[in-house]
């Protein structure tokens, strides 16, 4: 069978590929499966970006001065009231609503609807606090695990013990690191739910990601920076410290991006560890002690989300609420990561080998 491609083709291209086999039509049918698939998911995930962009926009840009929802920013959820009054109707949130019964100084009736008024304010801190914290947690220690196992450890079953242990930690669902973290952090530890709890629960969660990574930069770094350095005198740390670290920073916090994306996006974990449903302070306020701050809890967009969505009856007043909080959940990570990939970038071009 001659297609026509083979038409077109010189008598020594013809040569060279030859007449086309079974094998690789095979090949080509395989081939576009993968690359409709592909496409199939790219249109998928696009189709999923552009309905919470069109519909979250609503809720965080308005048509007036200032142009941004800033008491959805900025307040913290409460019940929203819909009532009318004078021939107006009126959408307010709960405190707004007990200041207009006052001053109108009548009886209202209205209809209520739970956290979908308000703002996200205390969520967006939880979440930008769980983030950064678990993250410092996770790096440093797996950036240490990794040097361990990379200078340090000696060949043989136990190591690959370790290794594969991490590989299958990195495999557990999430729902079961948030009982562990119930179990340790919060009961046996007695941390309760708080910050802490939350923290090394989803440090432990994204940990074997960064032990792999970072264990994997290092290793290719070429072995003779550091026979370099020790030629030089230097400690065996200090090569490490000069020569190996700095070098595999870029592939190290690229393990941060994917670490950043899983963190902030769980909701099992911090839901037994370190979220509310509802709390209208912010962690630093009433403290009696400083310390203090790492002992209470959060509310956090993505167990917001779940809240929202699946704890309340649903209605065109929770669905605003919903993809409000989407919107801005997904420019938060994009912002985190865009800061781990500019510092990747940065690092690149600092160290070269």
């Amino acid at each position: 069978m001659v297609t026509k491609e083979m038409e077109t083709l010189s008598p020594e291209a013809l040569s060279l590929f030859g007449k086309p086999t079974k094998a690789k039509l095979i090949e080509r049918v395989v081939f576009w499966g993968f690359r409709v698939g592909t496409y199939f998911v790219l249109a998928c995930a696009a189709s999923i970006f552009i309905d919470i962009f069109y519909k979250g926009g609503k809720t965080v840009f308005q048509s007036e001065y200032p142009f941004i929802n800033v008491e959805f920013l900025t307040g913290s959820p409460q019940t929203l009231h819909v009532f009318e009054h004078d021939g107006a109707s009126y959408e307010l949130s709960d405190s707004d609503f007990r200041v207009f019964k006052e001053e109108a100084g009548v009886s209202i009736v209205s209809d209520t609807y739970a956290y979908s008024g308000g703002g996200i304010w205390p969520c967006i801190v939880g979440t930008v606090l769980l983030v950064v914290g678990s993250m410092a947690i996770a790096l440093t220690l797996g950036i240490l695990s990794a040097i361990f196992l990379s200078e340090y450890s000696k060949p043989g079953k136990v190591l690959n013990a370790v290794r594969l242990s991490i590989l299958n930690l990195a495999g557990v669902p999430s729902i079961v690191f948030g009982i562990f973290g119930m179990g340790m952090f919060v009961l046996a530890f007695g941390w309760n739910v708080s910050l802490i709890a939350g923290w090394f629960t989803l440090a432990f969660m994204v940990l074997p990601i960064v032990i792999s990574a970072s264990e994997e930069s290092m290793r290719a770094i070429p072995q003779g920076l550091r026979d370099a350095s020790l030629a030089l005198g230097a400690s065996k740390w200090t090569a490490i410290r000069t020569n190996v670290l700095p070098y595999a920073m870029p592939g190290i916090l690229t393990s941060s991006i994917i670490g950043v994306a899983r963190v902030a996006g769980e909701t099992a974990p911090i839901m037994f560890t370190a979220a509310y449903a509802l709390r209208d302070q912010l962690p630093w306020q009433g403290l009696e002690h400083w310390y203090d701050f790492f002992f209470q809890g959060v509310m956090a967009l993505p167990y917001h989300i779940y809240v929202v969505s699946a704890k309340i009856p649903q209605n065109e007043y929770t669905s605003r609420m919903q993809y409000g909080t989407a919107f801005v959940f997904l420019f938060i990570v994009a912002g985190i990561t865009l800061i781990s990939i500019l510092l990747r970038i940065r690092m690149r071009k600092k160290y070269r080998w």
